[in-house]
C-alpha cells in the first residue's frame, strides 16, 4: 500500500480535497492523509459543499496538524503552497503544487480549484494505475 500526504496551511480547503480524490481514484490501494502547517481546526463548508458535487462527503473530516501525523517515511508528500511553514516530513517523493487558497473565492471559482487538484491528483495516481 502506497502512502499519500497532502499538505497546505490550513488543512480546511485543498489538502482535504486532495485527500478526498485520491481515495476515490485510488481506493484501498492508497492511503491518503492530509494535514496542515497551521491547521485552522475546522473545514470550510464551501469545500464540504464543493465535494458534496462530486459525491464526496468531507463533513466527517478534521483539520490535522503536522504533528499529528504518524511517524512514517510517506511514499509521496505533496504541499499546497505553505512553502517554508511545511517541516521536513519524510517521503521518497516530494512535488509542490502552487495551487492557489480557494478559500474566499466565489464558489464558481471555488469549482475551479476543486477541478484542477482533482485533476493534479488523477496524474499524480497514474504510475500506479489508480
Amino acid at each position: 500500500m502506497k502512502r499519500y500526504l497532502f499538505v497546505c496551511v490550513e488543512n480546511a480547503n485543498r489538502s482535504q480535497m486532495a485527500e478526498a480524490f485520491a481515495r476515490i481514484h485510488a481506493g484501498p490501494d492508497v492511503e491518503a492523509m492530509s494535514a496542515g502547517s497551521n491547521p485552522s481546526g475546522r473545514i470550510n463548508p464551501k469545500a464540504v459543499e464543493a465535494m458534496l458535487e462530486v459525491g464526496y462527503d468531507l463533513a466527517p473530516h478534521r483539520s490535522t496538524s503536522l504533528d499529528e501525523l504518524p511517524e512514517v517515511e510517506f511514499d509521496v508528500v505533496v504541499t499546497m503552497g505553505c512553502g517554508d511553514a511545511c517541516p521536513n516530513v519524510r517521503a521518497a517523493h516530494r512535488k509542490d503544487w502552487e495551487i492557489p487558497d480557494p478559500a474566499h473565492l466565489p464558489e464558481d471559482e471555488f469549482r475551479v480549484v476543486r477541478d484542477l487538484i482533482e485533476s493534479k491528483v488523477r496524474e499524480l495516481l497514474t504510475p500506479i494505475g489508480a
